[in-house]
């Protein structure tokens, strides 16, 4: 059978642009509001992005890794901000990000693949759901056709499931001409088939538009906001993020991250113009690291991180933290913070809040766990 995932990878003969780390993955629907979903693939360190200073634990486990509080963005009289996230701490002041500590998924364990899993399909264990919890949020909102597009080599996991996701990736090789556009259009005319996947390409490629090829985050914030802002275009938006898995040389390498990341939520903002105040972007990662430095200037996988909301729609200006503390009985299996807030909850209430669906409704249906999840509330404004 013909793999309408697969050809729209292909067929678009260079005629896009995808950036390829990290990828960028869309779905229409019909509604004013737009969500984005960051993925921070490799288990982003929680503790050294949105930092307690006021726990006093902090610095004795930290030791030279932890953050100088002087030179962080403060938040509140308990947590500051790692510096390099300048932009993300403006929208902060600004009312439009806030900050979920000490959050988490129903994993226990702490394997990258299994972690994501359970992240992406709203599982209560891996591999126990086989879609994804963006691609069953997608299916409870109105839409124009039943299509979704996803600018990665590979649909990602969270935009998988019944609902339709094309994908749709960008090749480094020179922009195929309009005349051999025309001639496989041609070719393709009277196939049933390849005639409707072709124009579903070609409709890709002129949503892009003139993003170009580039691969740096600006270029892929530009990007995702020109998709968004369409009148015609995606309404939820996945973009993946990885090298968050810091076992060495943390402090340069989470401060490169960092930038990297708010260079490309800034572009996004600005890109999007008016657009940012009807929008939700939820950033997250699939567990976090040890509450202790280890020997080789990193830290080991752990359970609790953080998680952001951040948008013009979003009720900021909040640090949400039932914090646990970091004490030695505190830590959950002597080693990490222990989660206190549940991951699917956060996701199902700023997901309800964002499209204005029922949150029982998208509870159950994002999350897959077999137990009940109450969704956050009052994240997004009405």
């Amino acid at each position: 059978m013909f793999d309408r995932r697969r050809f729209l990878g292909v067929a678009a003969l260079g005629a896009g642009s995808l950036f390829v780390a990290p990828h960028l993955a869309l779905a229409r629907v019909v509604s004013d509001r737009r969500f984005l979903f960051v993925i921070q693939r490799g288990a982003a360190d929680g503790l050294n992005i949105v930092v307690p200073h006021g726990d006093p634990d902090y610095a004795r486990l930290r030791g030279a890794l932890a953050i100088d509080a002087a030179g962080a963005i403060k938040l509140d009289g308990q947590f500051s901000l790692h510096p390099s996230l300048a932009g993300v701490g403006k929208l902060y002041g600004e009312g439009q990000a806030l900050f979920v500590q000490a959050v988490a998924s129903p994993y226990r364990e702490r394997s990258h693949f299994d972690g994501q899993n359970v992240l992406e399909t709203g599982g209560a264990r891996p591999y126990a759901v086989k879609d994804g919890w963006l691609n069953r949020l997608t299916g409870l909102l109105p839409k124009e056709r039943d299509e979704a597009i996803a600018f990665a080599p590979t649909v990602p996991l969270a935009l998988r499931g019944q609902t339709e996701v094309s994908s749709y990736a960008a090749s480094n090789l020179p922009q195929a001409s309009d005349d051999l556009l025309a001639r496989v259009q041609q070719l393709y005319a009277r196939d049933p088939m390849l005639h409707g996947l072709w124009s579903a390409a070609m409709e890709a490629r002129g949503l892009a538009g003139d993003s170009g090829p580039k691969q740096d985050p600006a270029s892929l914030g530009k990007l995702a906001a020109t998709f968004l802002t369409q009148a015609d275009g995606p309404r939820i938006a996945m973009i993946e993020t990885g090298g968050w898995d810091t076992h060495s040389g943390q402090n340069g390498r989470l401060a490169g991250q960092l930038r990297q990341l708010d260079t490309l939520l800034g572009a996004f903002r600005e890109g999007l113009g008016p657009v940012w105040n009807d929008t939700v972007v939820l950033v997250a990662t699939e567990f976090g690291r040890t509450a202790a430095a280890n020997g080789t200037g990193g830290t080991d996988h752990g359970t609790g991180s953080a998680a952001m909301l951040i948008g013009g729609a979003v009720k900021g200006g909040r640090v949400l933290a039932d914090w646990p503390g970091l004490g030695q009985n505190a830590l959950l299996d002597g080693r990490d913070l222990r989660p206190t807030t549940d991951l699917d909850a956060l996701i199902a209430g700023c997901s309800a809040e964002t499209f204005g669906l029922d949150p029982a409704l998208v509870a159950r249906t994002l999350a897959q766990t077999g137990r009940a999840v109450r969704p956050m509330e009052g994240l997004v404004r009405s």
